[in-house]
């Protein structure tokens, strides 16, 4: 007797079953959710405010509504994959728990913010089980890019940017015909003396060009891993050559126009117009890593047709 597989089964009433169990994990897990949010409302509160006050992290708004944009773009795949819980969400899970109460004994934010999510990819796993997970696992993971840097490290990244930037501006005023000399991360002009501070590191376009980054490779090239690894990781060089670009042209037009170009709304325009030019540059990127595979694809396709005339 051959027996029929409960997914195939022709019988709606085993159907009408199944489905109040299923309905009920998923509103069990919503519920554990929102405890979880309770649970960390101070720690994602005092982060939400940081993203209104630091402009460096003010892309942190968005994540979280393309999270939920990206998991809603797979609710069919969510509709027909089976939950059963896996007790391998008790690993992060813990690690999210640990982490809060370590993260409050050292007043370390990151520590704290961080352990929200892998407490949230926890729950995902121990109640809804590992093809639930594997579905929701890019949202869920994309969190991590609303958790700010620790401010230790903001400094340790943004003081050689600034000396990049710095040197970089100064070789292209050079190479102009522009009198310029470099000291540190202060430029002296024949006019005027621009100093690039931690906001001019270019971090703040950093950020937010990874984040973009990883938006456009999910949307590129699905299932070319090395091609989105690539696009993502690409997002650095070229953050750090359009902020060193930047600084160059600020120095450009100090030095025929005033020192009062290298501020206020002037400045401003600036860095909106260069972020503007490094989304293009990935774009220009992605449509060369486009070409190169479509051009390696037809010369590795076998070619059809050649030796079939002789074979007649």
């Amino acid at each position: 007797m051959v027996e029929v597989p409960d997914s195939m089964s022709a019988d709606p009433a085993a159907r009408l079953r199944k489905e109040p169990d299923r309905r009920t994990l998923v509103w069990a897990t919503c519920g554990f959710v929102a405890l979880l949010i309770g649970i960390y409302y101070p720690v994602l509160r005092n982060m939400v405010h940081q993203w209104s006050m630091d402009e460096d992290y003010q892309h942190g708004f968005i994540v979280v509504p393309l999270a939920l944009f990206f998991a809603y773009q797979r609710r069919w795949d969510l509709e027909d994959a089976r939950i059963q819980g896996s007790w391998w969400g008790l690993l992060p899970l813990s690690i999210g728990l640990v982490s809060l109460m370590i993260g409050r004994l050292g007043t370390e934010l990151m520590t704290m913010r961080a352990a929200f999510v892998f407490a949230l990819i926890g729950l995902v796993l121990l109640l809804l089980g590992r093809e639930i997970f594997r579905i929701l696992a890019f949202p869920l993971f994309f969190l991590f890019l609303m958790v700010p840097l620790p401010q230790s490290l903001v400094n340790t990244i943004a003081f050689p940017l600034q000396l990049i930037a710095a040197k970089f501006a100064v070789w292209s005023l050079q190479e102009l015909g522009i009198p310029a000399l470099v000291e540190g991360n202060i430029i002296h002009l024949a006019h005027a003396q621009l100093f690039v501070e931690q906001a001019c590191s270019g971090l703040r376009s950093l950020m937010a060009l990874i984040t973009l980054g990883v938006v456009f490779a999910h949307f590129f090239k699905q299932g070319v891993l090395w091609a989105q690894i690539l696009l993502v990781a690409s997002t650095i060089p070229i953050a750090i050559f359009v902020n060193a670009f930047r600084v160059a042209l600020t120095g450009y037009l100090a030095h025929y126009f005033g020192e009062e170009m290298a501020t206020g709304s002037i400045h401003t325009f600036q860095g909106v117009f260069t972020f503007g030019l490094a989304f293009f540059l990935l774009l220009a990127e992605g449509r060369l890593i486009d070409f190169a595979i479509r051009a390696f694809s037809r010369r590795s396709a076998p070619a059809t047709g050649s030796g079939g005339d002789g074979a007649s």
